[in-house]
């Protein structure tokens, strides 16, 4: 081979690397059109996938959920509560313990006094005072509602006052809550009433006083629901009212408890007394009317004409005055206002 065309072969396979060098490079680096391209896909492809899952970047915003009034069964403790009236507390201005009647009266004349009654009716393993018929209560076990503990009750001037008779709705918060205007005979009876009345802890008694629902309730927790349930029938069967702090505690003791019905009643009877009716009277026939006697009429009195008098005091100094229309003398003259008397 000769020089020239051993140099021309040379430069060939020069030319033919550069060629292959450059094809390389073109293959790597992708045109801006196609990167362009490319980006767009992939941002479609994102678009895509967050329209098929649903899902976003941004948080949903939260949905405010209002939580349903409490249902009020019909007929319970908390729809007998809605049908009290709401009111301010009256002023406590002529409040005493008499205004109720005499303390535990036996308004049912069974022969034995309100606080042996209850007593009675909520202890248990009692014995009695002899010769008391059964009604004065000597020894007996109370189970507490208020603090829901046993008291072993003895009666005695120093152990008496270990179980007392508390007025579910005390009679001070009554009488600021309606009862002024209830006469003196319904007081007596709400004071008595069997339904208003529990046998309980005397400390725990005295520690209530007369507050109302919204400034004391038992201790004894599972007893709230039937305690507040009570004070709204006693005052539903009285008339009387709640302030809205006392319905307010009511309804949320009663939100523990949406189904507590109203105890049954078991008010006083008073007992019906039956008169003996009295024997019909014996009907007397009317003695006849005397008959009248008609006494003759008299015969109208004459007029003296002739008399006559010049003023009223010659009237007077006759002793006749006054003069009357009929009476002789009389003269219009003399009777200025003419009534028919003269010189009056």
């Amino acid at each position: 081979m000769s020089a020239d065309a051993f140099r021309k072969t040379i430069a060939l396979l020069a030319s033919a690397g550069l060629l292959l060098s450059l094809g390389a490079c073109s293959g790597s680096t992708p045109s801006s059109a196609e990167a362009s391209s490319s980006a767009s896909s992939s941002e479609t492809k994102r678009n895509q996938s967050v329209a098929d899952d649903g899902s976003s970047d941004e948080k949903p915003s939260a949905q405010v959920s209002k939580e349903p009034d409490l249902k009020v069964p019909e007929g319970s403790a908390l729809d007998v509560l809605e049908q009290l009236p709401v009111k301010g507390r009256a002023p406590k201005t002529g409040y005493a313990r008499d205004q109720f009647g005499p303390a535990w009266s036996d308004v049912d004349h069974n022969g034995c006094d309100t606080r042996n009654d209850i007593l009675n009716r909520d202890m248990s393993d009692k014995t009695y005072k002899a010769n008391t018929h059964d009604c004065v209560v000597a020894t007996g076990v109370l189970n507490d509602p208020y603090t829901g503990k046993r008291i072993d009750f003895t009666r005695g001037q120093d152990t008496s006052t270990a179980v007392q008779i508390d007025h579910v709705v005390a009679l001070s918060n009554a009488w600021q809550t309606g009862a002024q205007q209830l006469s003196e005979a319904t007081r007596t009876q709400f004071a008595n009433d069997p339904y208003n009345l529990l046998a309980v802890d005397g400390p725990a008694n005295q520690q209530k006083s007369d507050g109302d629902a919204a400034t004391w309730l038992p201790a004894n927790k599972s007893f709230r629901c039937e305690y507040v349930a009570r004070q709204i029938g006693v005052k539903k069967k009285y008339d009387l009212w709640v302030t809205q702090g006392e319905h307010d505690a009511m309804k949320n003791v009663l939100s523990s408890c949406p189904t507590q019905q109203v105890p049954t009643d078991g008010g006083v009877v008073t007992p019906i007394e039956v008169q003996e009716s009295p024997e019909p009277a014996q009907t007397q026939e009317p003695a006849p009317a005397p008959a009248q006697t008609q006494e003759p009429t008299p015969a109208p009195a004459q007029q003296d004409e002739n008399v006559y008098y010049k003023n009223c005091a010659a009237v007077r100094a006759a002793g006749k005055a006054p003069l009357y229309r009929s009476d002789p003398g009389y003269a219009p003259k003399l009777d200025r206002d003419g009534d028919g008397i003269a010189c009056e």
